[in-house]
């Protein structure tokens, strides 16, 4: 008997470890099932191609949440933290993300059209081919993210912060940069056609030689036109 209770007892301790090692604890998914709403937990989660649009998100946490392909018009994430969320091709448009935190975010080919994004920060983003046409970006933060080809006609990026990120072929056509920082950016056939730069800050002559702009783009003082405008187009 003593030694069929040590196997048993081995066995159980086994088992014990093997759930230990192969099974998630539940309270580590609690907040997976919980239905969207205001200040939901939906950390980690798996939320793809789901129809969200119109729906109350503030003070939400989703850091590291696959939101992949959803519908999110006009939902509001104010003051919500998304960082190193998975956002690739989702809607946002006409949606309210005012001081949140998106920082590390991956979205590729996301639209934020007409969104009010003040004071989001972008920092460390990987956002190519985003679209931010007619957004509200004032005091945003984009650095050291990637944004190449990305679209931010007719935006407001009054105050925004675009230092060190990589702006290639993106276009502002249209768009009010009064206090943008272009410091280190790279903006490698960014076009700029038509727009008023004279408020700009830190954008240096050899960053504006590889960029595009024509005879009605208004530049610093100390800075030229460059004499390759305007650029031929390029797709």
């Amino acid at each position: 008997m003593i030694i069929r209770a040590k196997h048993i007892f081995r066995v159980n301790t086994a088992l014990a470890l093997l759930c230990s090692v192969f099974f998630i604890p539940t309270d580590a998914l609690a907040g997976c099932s919980d239905n969207a709403g205001p200040g939901v937990d939906w950390n980690s989660c798996r939320k793809r191609n789901l129809i969200l649009n119109g729906t109350d998100f503030t003070g939400a946490k989703m850091n590291k949440t696959d939101l992949i392909g959803n519908d999110m018009r006009e939902v509001k994430l104010d003051q919500s933290t998304m960082v190193k969320a998975l956002l690739h091709r989702a809607d946002l448009s006409n949606s309210s993300l005012i001081n949140a935190d998106l920082s590390k975010v991956e979205a590729n080919r996301t639209t934020f059209m007409s969104s009010n994004l003040t004071g989001v920060n972008f920092a460390k983003a990987e956002m190519l081919r985003a679209d931010f046409t007619k957004a509200t970006l004032t005091n945003t933060n984009f650095s050291k993210s990637e944004f190449s080809r990305s679209i931010f006609t007719n935006a407001i990026l009054t105050n925004a912060n675009m230092s060190f990120a990589n702006l290639s072929r993106s276009t502002f056509v249209g768009a009010t940069v009064d206090g943008l920082n272009l410091q280190t950016s790279w903006i490698y056939l960014t076009r700029f056609e038509g727009v008023d730069m004279s408020k700009v800050k830190n954008l240096q002559q050899h960053q504006l030689e590889l960029a595009c702009g024509d005879a009605n783009t208004k530049l610093p003082a100390g800075i030229t036109m460059p004499p390759n405008w305007p650029c031929i187009d390029d797709d």
